[in-house]
């Protein structure tokens, strides 16, 4: 200093303004992905920039943002820089990172599941099949559907209009006589012989060109068969074609929308009110509507139509495949980048479009008006949900409407099969992808001992919580757990919380009252007397439906344990027997002490049994007995 005095004060850390103005000068004119961070190191916003210099200075300007860029950069402490080759390299890094990261400021689409296909497999005689996730099997995909049940309900018209198989092919080696379908015209039996493998692939033709969009030419040759099968006097085959050009009609009514000028598109409509958004997706293939889906991306903290739509196409189409053409309800941020970066993607030319007339635009508003609809009855359900979560605060003296609950609940029979299960509601109301099942493990616990497994559960939730986030930064933590018991259940989880070190998250017990009648539970907690609550009280049919949803949770989970340990045989231990070789096993011996008892020459007569497989089973089996 100046003065020379040995003052060893540390200058004030820099934030907001000041410090992105300072990382400005030490950046360059490099395409890349910058991020903002906070005084504890969490992310607060993932950006992309064709000039990270260039980008970043305008964070540096201490006016003209946006109340929600304001209040980021007030919030900025830190920052890290990532260069890339590109701008669109940039673009798909910064999608990725938002997906990761969960930054605050970000837009987010918190649902991102797959969706089903329809496959023909590539064997003899085909199979049609429902398929969702990556496509290894070998065969023709058509799709995506929007849900499953949209793919049930092609998948059952598609079986009466083109008999084809739906069984797997090792059910379909092992059959001797044609199955219930064909008794009821779902199936032409080929399994059996019942048809020809030429006239098959004419079934498999006609139903890949109808999944193609070629309906037509599919409608006018069954009509000339069934006009010749009439004037033949084959009365009988003229009315099962009929039945299958119904069918056919059925199928294509109960899509709705048929767009003849469009032939394949995702038509993607926002609709954004309240600071709440809802983007509906409808998906045309083959001129044909395979059905919608609406999701409800966080608008991070406050960003407007083109930021959120850009954000959502883009993590939208982070692990799909783009169709050739997406039509918008508002124009994004960075079209002729997006429209890059997804041709890069598919290989292919995918184009971006905002229609304002025609048949693309009427396509458009439809999904518009159902984005609205469904944004519509979102608010309503998460007002309702607000209600109860304030009337809940104010029932148990919480400091303030739980974000989070957590409800655990336990299932068995006489300790067989234990499971314990955990089920997850907030303001938005369930939260399914957080619902999580415990596989109880202690093997001295005494069967049916309730406490020591809740114990259990607890123990793993809260060890691993404490682990994988001890400065409770993330909305991982609850803020209420119930839990299915009385004061005993509810001392015994005090108990293991204290154990842990984690006494301050309120619990409540409910217990059913002296008769077990749904409406008289009793609420308990630590150090207060037990309280209930009115029978017309919505906050305690609340409780009952939080309750009844854990109860479902468990019992299903244990269900599933259950029929998997009954399934079981000593098959599944033997090395190099999946789930294939052991029902062609089965299917061919009928049970497993019936494998145990066969020579190698009966094992390596089994389809997919090679002779160094069956000297592996019979060795395993045998050595076993």
């Amino acid at each position: 200093m100046s003065d020379g005095s040995n003052s060893t004060e540390a200058a004030p850390a820099l934030r907001g303004h000041a410090l992105i103005a300072d990382e400005v000068k030490r950046l360059d004119n490099s395409p890349g992905v910058y991020r903002m961070l906070d005084d504890k190191g969490r992310v607060l916003y993932v950006g992309k920039a064709k000039s990270l210099k260039k980008r970043v200075s305008n964070y540096a300007k201490p006016t003209g943002h946006s109340a929600r860029i304001a209040r980021m950069i007030s919030q900025t402490a830190g920052m890290m820089f990532l260069t890339t080759r590109s701008e669109t390299e940039a673009l798909l890094l910064e999608q990725n990172l938002i997906k990761q990261l969960k930054p605050h400021f970000n837009v987010l689409l918190r649902d991102d599941k797959s969706f089903p296909n329809i496959l023909v497999t590539d064997h003899a005689y085909p199979q049609i099949a429902k398929h969702r996730g990556a496509k290894k099997a070998k065969g023709a995909y058509f799709g995506p559907f929007a849900s499953a049940d949209a793919v049930n309900r092609t998948l059952n018209q598609l079986q009466k209009v083109f008999l084809l198989r739906n069984c797997s092919d090792a059910m379909f080696d092992s059959r001797t006589r044609p199955c219930l379908l064909y008794q009821i015209k779902r199936c032409s039996a080929p399994c059996v012989g019942k048809i020809s493998e030429a006239d098959y692939a004419g079934l498999v033709r006609d139903a890949e060109r109808f999944l193609s969009g070629r309906t037509t030419k599919v409608q006018e040759d069954l009509a000339e068969q069934m006009q010749a099968a009439s004037e033949a006097m084959e009365f009988e085959r003229a009315a099962a074609l009929r039945d299958r050009i119904r069918a056919l009609t059925q199928v294509q009514s109960s899509q709705g929308i048929n767009p003849r000028g469009v032939t394949e598109a995702d038509v993607i409509a926002l609709h954004m009110e309240g600071g709440q958004a809802c983007v509906q997706v409808f998906f045309i293939r083959a001129n044909q509507s395979w059905g919608n889906r609406d999701f409800f991306p966080r608008t991070g903290a406050g960003a407007g139509e083109a930021e959120v739509l850009q954000a959502f196409v883009g993590q939208f189409y982070d692990q799909k495949q783009p169709p050739r053409m997406i039509l918008l309800s508002h124009p994004i941020e960075d079209p002729e980048l997006m429209a890059l970066a997804l041709t890069e993607k598919a290989g292919r030319k995918v184009e971006l479009a905002v229609p304002l007339r025609g048949e693309k635009a009427e396509l458009v508003a439809n999904a518009a008006r159902n984005a609205r609809e469904s944004l519509g009855r979102k608010m309503a359900e998460t007002a309702t949900q607000a209600k109860l979560l304030d009337g809940l605060a104010e029932a148990f003296g919480l400091e303030g409407p739980p974000g989070r609950i957590e409800v655990y609940d336990n299932s068995h029979i006489q300790g067989a099969h234990a499971v314990g299960a955990m089920i997850v509601a907030g303001p938005d109301g369930y939260m399914k992808s957080q619902y999580r099942k415990f596989n109880i493990k202690d093997e001295t616990l005494t069967p049916g001992d309730d406490f020591a497994m809740m114990a259990e559960v607890l123990t793993r939730r809260f060890k691993r919580l404490l682990k994988e986030d001890p400065d409770r930064e993330t909305e991982a933590w609850p803020d209420l757990l119930l839990i299915d018991g009385g004061a005993g259940q509810v001392s015994a989880v005090n108990r293991i919380m204290e154990d842990l070190g984690v006494e301050d998250i309120a619990m409540i017990g409910v217990a059913k009252g002296v008769d077990r009648d749904a409406g008289k539970e009793e609420f308990h907690r630590i150090g207060k007397r037990p309280i209930a609550l009115r029978r017309n009280d919505p906050v305690l049919y609340f409780i009952q439906r939080l309750r009844d949803e854990a109860h479902r949770f468990a019992i299903g989970t244990h269900r599933a344990k259950r029929a998997k340990a009954v399934g079981a045989t000593p098959l599944d231990d033997i090395p190099g027997v999946g789930a294939t070789r052991k029902r062609a096993l089965l299917m061919h011996f009928g049970s497993a002490k019936a494998v145990g008892r066969a020579s190698l020459a009966d094992l390596q007569a089994v389809p997919g049994i090679s002779a160094a497989m069956a000297e592996t089973i019979h060795g395993f089996l045998n050595e076993k007995g």
